[in-house]
């Protein structure tokens, strides 16, 4: 698995802790990266720190900017309500949405393909139809890395 990919995940299972349990998604990604430690003051993480680095970035970027991420999603979901959506594909539609918009040193192309393989591994059978569906909608709509 590639460093991105691993934080992508990590990102996803913070987001979607948060959105369960209403806490810190920072503070959930932490606990998930000392959850693989083996209770000794440093960790014996089989997670990369970059990966760790790379789905804090996506964590406090989906954090900082929720409201315009959400704001797209909805646009772009015609016929479901955010309400609707299960967590684990509004999630992975929101780090996909800050990719496309926030992030110009991932091509458009990569974030789809990303997203989708994580709808496939996370979601259930037809997540990654939806997070693709509604993906492609939004990704139509940004200029070349805006």
């Amino acid at each position: 698995m590639t460093t991105r990919r691993e934080g992508r995940e990590l990102a996803l299972q913070a987001l979607y802790s948060k959105d369960l349990v209403l806490q810190d998604a920072n503070t959930t990604l932490k606990r998930i990266i000392d959850s693989f430690g083996d209770g000794e003051e440093e960790p014996a993480l089989s997670i990369n720190s970059k990966a760790y680095a790379f789905a804090s970035e996506l964590v406090n970027g989906v954090v900082t900017h929720i409201q315009e991420i959400d704001s797209r999603i909805a646009e772009k979901s015609k016929h479901w309500s955010m309400a609707r959506m299960a967590r684990v594909d509004l999630n992975i539609l929101r780090l996909a949405v800050f990719e496309l918009l926030y992030r110009p040193d991932i091509p458009k192309n990569v974030t789809m393909n990303e997203a989708i393989e994580v709808a496939k591994k996370f979601g259930a059978d037809d997540s990654a139809s939806f997070v693709n569906g509604i993906l492609d909608e939004i990704a139509s709509t940004v200029t070349d890395k805006e």
